[in-house]
Order: C-alpha cells, then structure tokens, then sequence
C-alpha cells in the first residue's frame, strides 16, 4: 500500500484546466445550416435492421437523419469520406474539442491529417436530456462499439453480431472489399441515442436504458461528401447487455435530405487542415 501523503487533499483540491479551449474552434453557421435542413426533402433513405448495419451515401450540403422508428434502440455510426476511406471519423479529437457527449451545434472531427468538419448537429430531439443524476448523456463519442474480440475475451463465445462485425460487413458491401480490408477501416463510433457516462466510484463506462422513442431523430449535416456506415446495437436501448440476442431490438432509419440550392448561398465545404505536415523536420 501507497502511504497517503500529508498534502493528498491539497493535491486533490488544484483547480483543473481545459485542454482544449475552444474560443478561437471555427464555428459553424448555425442559422443558414438550420435553415438549409428545415427545406430540405427526402432524397434516399436505407432501413437498418435490427443486429445488422447498413450504408448510405451523403453528399455534402445534404442531411443525414437517423431516426428512431418501432422501438427504443441505439446505433453505432461510423462515417467516412466518400472518396477517401482513410478520413473517417475521430471520436477522440471530437470528445477532446465537445466533451463526451454531442448534440445541436456540435461537430463530428475527422481524422489526421485532414482533421476538419465532417458534419455538424443540426437537430437533436433529445438535446433536452442534458446531464442526469448518474453523469449520464445521450449521443456519446467515449464508447468504442460492441465487438467480437471482447467478448470473446470476457465470455469465450464468437457472436458474430456485435455492431463491430455489423459495420465491417456493411462496409465491405458498400466499398466492395474483402471483409478483412473493410475491417481496418472500421473504427470507434459516435453511439446514436445511447445513454452512457462514467461511474464517480470507479471511473467505469456505463450504459442505460435510452431515453429514445419513436419519432425521435439525430441531424447531421455533410460537410463534406459521407459514406455512412450504422449498425443497429444488439443491445437494443442498451438497458441491460449488448453482444447477445437478449435484447429486443428495433430498426434504425436513415434519411438523406437534399436542401434547397438557394438555401446553402453562403456555405463552402471545409478544406482538409492547414498543418504544413513537416513536422519539424
């Protein structure tokens, strides 16, 4: 055992400080992207089916809706450039820049070296969630999705269901690769509608059950041109276990609005980051 020292408290009393201070972050245009998707129409929609993924292809300018449709249930989306699979999502730059949880305004991040907008929140029927009494939030960029190798390692069973095969397979289809290419590719998820947060006792990641119901629907402009890949958790609401058929579990809808052309007067499409990538050298 570590003797406990004579100052513990004051060392547990120094004030923390924000990584990333987010004044100078450049900010979207809220006004014309919320006016943009309020004209917009439906385009293209995909049914996800429950303990499966699919994909859909989101120009950019367009909005993405997922939507809650039967039943409570959560999703795991991953998002890629279109073009380029090796830009896709950055959960972690999102976390460090939003916190762990997003919603209306916030940004979804994609990775080195292009780190720029790939969407931005544009409506979230749950915003009214907040922070509840357990530090639980919805829509969260801290877990890294349900998956084979984890489960095999805690109960020694392949499930082949889990959103980590899900999307490997859907994006496999998608991009027209061998299931083990498509799988590099794959990678931690911004979790649709998913209650989670971390224990003050232990500092574990939680899960419970969603407060999503049908009707519900999470906005994401294309800032860019998206391949979305969402796998419809076999947790269901995640109330109580994932990589099982235990759970009952319900589609996911994915919706692909086109705005009005005069409505994106004004908006440009992000370039890729401005960092010289010498590194020093």
């Amino acid at each position: 055992m570590n003797k406990i020292p004579d100052d513990a408290e004051a060392r547990r009393a120094v004030k923390p400080v924000i990584c990333y201070p987010v004044e100078t972050l450049p900010q979207p245009d809220m006004a014309l992207l919320q006016r943009a998707a309020s004209g917009a129409q439906v385009a293209g929609q995909v049914m996800v089916p429950p303990r499966e993924a699919a994909s859909i292809r989101v120009p950019a300018g367009h909005v993405l809706r997922i939507s809650s449709v039967d039943g409570p249930q959560v999703g795991d989306l991953n998002l890629f450039a279109a073009d380029n699979l090796d830009e896709r999502f950055y959960s972690g730059k999102t976390r460090a820049l939003h916190g762990t949880h997003v919603t209306t305004g916030d940004r979804l991040w994609s990775s080195f070296p292009y780190l720029r907008p790939m969407a931005t929140v544009v409506a979230d029927t749950l915003g009214w969630y907040g922070i509840d009494e357990f530090g639980g939030s919805v829509h969260d960029v801290i877990g890294t999705r349900c998956d084979p190798y984890t489960g095999r390692l805690l109960s020694g069973v392949d499930y082949h269901h889990c959103c980590h095969s899900n999307l490997t397979r859907a994006l496999a289809d998608a991009a027209d690769l061998p299931l083990h290419d498509a799988e590099r590719h794959v990678h931690d998820v911004l979790n649709v509608f998913m209650c989670t947060g971390f224990t003050r006792d232990t500092g574990q990641y939680f899960m419970k059950a969603s407060p999503v119901r049908p009707g519900d629907h999470l906005d994401l402009f294309a800032e860019i041109d998206l391949l979305a890949v969402l796998s419809a958790c076999p947790g269901g609401d995640c109330s109580a276990e994932h990589s099982s058929d235990t759970a009952a579990c319900y589609p996911l809808l994915m919706e692909v609005l086109a705005p009005q052309p005069s409505d994106l007067d004004g908006w440009t499409p992000p370039a890729v980051n401005a960092y010289d990538r010498t590194h020093g050298r």
